[in-house]
């Protein structure tokens, strides 16, 4: 088989990454440094070894993410702005939550999570608003207020994390270390790959529902919240003092946030197929997305949810080493995450070997949803193992 010449040429001039970048780029570049110079200059002498390979890691990675996505700069930018002001409202003393007016309604770690609660919800609101009315100024609005509830979200974690060594500095730890503060995460990966799916598609009519699967837990961070008092910082138990715990964690979440995007994708995908067989003209199949469009960001999604899904399960395994003495120990946690992994393995693998696409996809991608919810929420609730410390 001969490649055509118009191909060839076009690969041949194809410019490299590096000669792609302007000078807004390598500013960005230069502001990541000046940050992770800052924070290891004024936190370093808390740092441990593997907590300054972590940091150094992190930077390139925020580079790298902010030349392929530009709209995760301002994010970013805003985020660490917020962060140090409400660092600096605190000015060394915990007390100031409730005494300083610009903490105990806005910034401090209770009240940005509030504010990232409401505005998801309402966001949930206006996106099928606009959807059903068509009014794509709605929809804008929907977009603007997600990103700014996944401002204060963030900015809630970064400054609960602040928070914990003011209140003591034997237990200070980075906030993904109980359900409270991984559902915050939650919603948090799942919101910005979403707002990534939208940019890069353009698209804004699957906003609403993504958006429901993170009011939903949206809803159930806020039952943890009041009836359990769950926002309180608590030192951590011995097994989760660990620098594994900042690396498994999050590579986990992208991995159940991509899947959670994934599911709610299929389920557009079936509504918008159903409509086209038994109206073509209809709501459905006039204001959703294309088939193709759906299904290509279904794939997208699960291939990198399964990426992050291993990564984690294999820096899991290692944790469980060091813990435990053992790298498997079939705990109901580990066990699970296996059939996760499995699942989402064989959907992929039947995806690229036998083509397989169109409804019965979608209706797996769903039931992997549940699958996945299980093996995160149900195992702490029903079942007990050595990861006990994340029961309900």
């Amino acid at each position: 088989m001969t490649v055509p010449q118009a191909s060839i040429d076009s690969l041949i001039e194809q410019p490299s990454l590096l000669k792609q970048l302007q000078l807004s780029d390598w500013l960005w570049a230069l502001v990541v440094i000046a940050a992770t110079a800052f924070t290891f200059i004024n936190y370093g002498a808390t740092m441990d070894a593997y907590e300054i390979g972590i940091l150094a890691l992190t930077a390139p990675a925020i580079i790298a993410q902010g030349w392929y996505w530009k709209a995760f700069r301002p994010y970013v930018i805003a985020v660490a702005l917020l962060s140090l002001f409400s660092i600096w409202l605190y000015n060394g003393n915990y007390a100031n939550a409730e005494a300083v007016f610009g903490l105990k309604f806005l910034f401090s770690s209770q009240s940005a999570v509030m504010w990232m609660s409401a505005l998801f919800v309402l966001a949930t609101v206006a996106y099928f608003g606009g959807l059903f009315t068509n009014n794509q100024f709605t929809m804008k609005t929907a977009s603007a207020m997600t990103w700014v509830a996944l401002v204060m979200g963030l900015v809630g974690l970064m400054v609960r994390w602040h928070e914990s060594y003011l209140i003591d500095a034997d237990f200070g730890h980075i906030p993904v270390s109980n359900l409270y503060e991984v559902f915050i995460l939650f919603c948090l990966i799942t919101g910005l790959l979403y707002l990534f799916y939208e940019g890069r598609y353009n698209n804004r009519s699957l906003g609403g529902f993504v958006l429901l699967v993170i009011s939903a837990a949206v809803a159930f961070l806020l039952w943890y919240s009041f009836e359990r008092d769950a926002h309180k910082i608590l030192p951590l138990v011995p097994a989760l003092k660990s620098y594994w715990m900042k690396i498994h964690v999050p590579a986990n979440f992208v991995g159940y946030g991509a899947f959670a995007l994934a599911a709610m994708v299929s389920i557009a995908y079936l509504i918008k197929s159903r409509g086209e067989r038994l109206k073509p003209q209809g709501f459905a199949a006039t204001r959703l997305p294309s088939l193709e469009m759906l299904d290509d960001i279904t794939y997208k999604a699960i291939a990198l949810g399964f990426a992050f899904f291993t990564i984690a399960t294999i820096l899991g395994a290692m944790w469980a080493a060091e813990a435990w003495g053992g790298y498997w120990s079939w705990d109901p946690k580990e066990t699970w995450a296996l059939i996760v992994w499995l699942n989402y393995a064989a959907w992929l693998h039947l995806r690229f070997s036998k083509g397989w696409r169109g409804v019965p996809m979608a209706w797996w991608a769903i039931v992997g949803l549940f699958v996945t919810l299980f093996a995160f929420l149900g195992v702490n609730m029903f079942l007990s193992g050595l990861h006990s410390y994340g029961e309900l």
